[in-house]
């Protein structure tokens, strides 16, 4: 696995500022990492205070698509319960062009309670949340691929659609589309109906390969080959030159070493290629980094060395 396979990826709800992402974004860029991705949420997580605040997920990527020159750029995950797919189909066609066709879009059906709470979001439980999802998902790559001149109708029970110009066109046809998470029956349809790439969030290993297993069934069923995806996972990453240097790292994001060492990529430089490695071996062709200490760009560059 090359860092071309590897993403940086972001929690800004945890508090950073787009200055602070542009940063880490141009440095996984001219470090050689294949992507810079990003949450969506609205709301800190834990004890943190957020500060300074939340920024949105497709704004920052439509500036930091103009900033930046060759690194793919995406959500893990949009959540569908924030924007209504038509504006939301407008929104990242916009960005693939303001990017020259770099766009990725990783969707779900959304989970954070508080957060729809504290900015006025509704939260319908959870099978309607699944619902809305399936139809968001039938309703963008819809609005996609209609033919320019064309006009799209969807006559779904949530969003109707009548005489759609379908525009504006991304520059890629197709937007690679994600999906992701553990549900054993509906996560893995959707995903053989619709994704690009398939990827699991902080699971163990054995059940990032059940759950790439019923995937690929799931294809096998409506007749798609399996192989069409890529299969991923998302680890915490927490590197340091020698063992100091890595609980110096664990303990700037509240984490403990052994639970990172257990759950994530983590430990000396050794240990997080072996890492690495074993999910390559598994079956996981791209992994999503996820960094939490935006202000240290020493760690990007350490776990470029490491793993380039």
């Amino acid at each position: 696995m090359n860092l071309a396979d590897l993403t940086i990826f972001t929690e800004p709800q945890q508090g950073a500022s787009y200055d602070e992402l542009l940063a880490v974004a141009r440095r996984a860029e001219s470090l050689g990492f294949g992507a810079f991705f990003r949450s969506d949420h609205y709301l800190s997580m834990g004890d943190g205070d957020g500060m300074p605040g939340p920024t949105d997920a497709w704004v920052t990527l439509g500036a930091i698509a103009r900033e930046t020159t060759s690194i793919r750029l995406g959500t893990l995950v949009t959540s569908a319960t924030f924007r209504l797919p038509g504006p939301l189909a407008i929104s990242v066609a916009q960005v693939d062009q303001m990017s020259g066709g770099r766009v990725e879009l990783g969707l779900g059906a959304g989970w954070y309670t508080e957060e729809h709470e504290a900015y006025g979001i509704p939260f319908p439980d959870l099978g309607e949340r699944f619902d809305r999802l399936e139809e968001q998902f039938d309703v963008i790559t819809g609005l996609w691929s209609t033919p320019v001149g064309e006009r799209f109708d969807h006559d779904g029970p949530l969003y109707p659609i009548s005489g759609s110009p379908a525009l504006p066109k991304p520059v890629q046809d197709p937007i690679p589309v994600i999906v992701g998470g553990g549900g054993k029956k509906r996560t893995p349809a959707l995903a053989a109906r619709h994704a690009t790439e398939f990827n699991t969030p902080f699971m163990p290993l054995d059940l990032f390969v059940e759950q790439r297993d019923r995937v690929r069934e799931a294809c096998n069923e409506i007749d798609r080959d399996p192989d069409e995806l890529t299969y991923s996972a998302a680890l915490v990453v927490c590197v340091g030159v020698d063992e100091s240097d890595f609980a110096a790292r664990a303990a700037a994001i509240g984490r403990e070493p052994d639970d990172l060492r257990e759950n994530g990529a983590a430990g000396t430089p050794d240990e997080l290629r072996a890492t690495v490695e074993r999910w390559h071996e598994a079956g996981a062709e791209r992994i999503h980094l996820q960094v939490l200490d935006l202000a240290d760009l020493d760690h990007l560059d350490l776990i470029a060395a490491t793993l380039a």
